[in-house]
């Protein structure tokens, strides 16, 4: 499981003081993606994949590109 934090503006979406996280979790071929506002329990995605080995580039790539906009690895 990846937990990532963003806290401070948020200028993608235009808004000044965001504070939000963001979870991924892999289960075989399964990616549980877990997001929302911190303090709440956020809304739940799931995505299948053909293979394990997909899953887990997919999931690698999914947090690059969330350290890339600014969020920050967490320990829940």
């Amino acid at each position: 499981m990846t937990y990532l934090e963003f806290v401070g503006e948020d200028k993608t979406r235009g808004v000044a003081e965001s504070s939000k996280f963001w979870q991924v979790t892999q289960e075989g071929s399964k990616l549980t993606i877990v997001f929302g506002k911190i303090g709440t329990n956020g809304q739940t995605t799931e995505k299948s994949f053909s293979s394990s080995e997909e899953a887990k580039i997919e999931m690698d790539n999914l947090i690059k590109s969330k350290l890339k906009k600014g969020y920050q690895e967490k320990t829940k």
